[in-house]
């Protein structure tokens, strides 16, 4: 077995990039203060051909040499809008007949594990700020919650890890 070089990864052009079909998931960030961890979100975005990213409240867009380092030009690949609020970006999105769910620890959250996509559904998921998590307000509005199963001591994920893993698992869900 060898590593593969670069050149034979088959990786995307910008253009191809946004003409491919997308995974039908919009990402939507509420308050996200680390400039690390949003490009991290475009660079799993990217790598899952997601849809959309939403930037709310004191999440910085770019162009934005900090979030840069991170994304590696995926800033540059995967759609991306601002909203003020988050609130109104649920509402949004909900009036387009998506289906909302706040990636939060919450009563009667279901587990990532055991949630079950409808294949002619589209999804948006929601993942907040790095202390306080998903506004309660916007909790209030979605469709849902979904939790990932975590058995240590910490019982908490740094944002761009969550969203890897649920993009994964809503990508493969939908794709395989």
């Amino acid at each position: 077995m060898r590593k593969l070089e670069n050149s034979e990864l088959d990786r995307k052009s910008v253009i191809d990039f946004k003409a491919a079909e997308k995974t039908p998931i919009i990402v939507i960030l509420d308050d996200i203060r680390s400039l690390n961890n949003i490009g991290s979100v475009f660079r799993s975005a990217d790598a899952f051909l997601i849809e959309k990213i939403i930037l709310c409240g004191i999440t910085a867009t770019p162009p934005n040499k900090e979030i840069h380092k991170t994304a590696l030009g995926a800033t540059e690949t995967v759609a991306w809008e601002y909203c003020q609020d988050v609130v109104t970006a649920i509402e949004n999105t909900k009036s387009q007949n998506i289906k909302v769910f706040a990636i939060e620890q919450v009563e009667k959250a279901i587990f990532l594990q055991d949630f079950e996509l409808n294949a002619n559904q589209q999804y948006a998921l929601v993942f907040g700020n790095e202390v306080f998590g998903v506004n309660q307000k916007a909790i209030a509005i979605c469709d849902g919650c979904i939790e990932i199963p975590q058995l240590g001591t910490k019982h908490s994920l740094n944002i761009a890890v969550s969203a890897g893993i649920v993009l994964w698992d809503f990508f493969k869900k939908m794709r395989y």
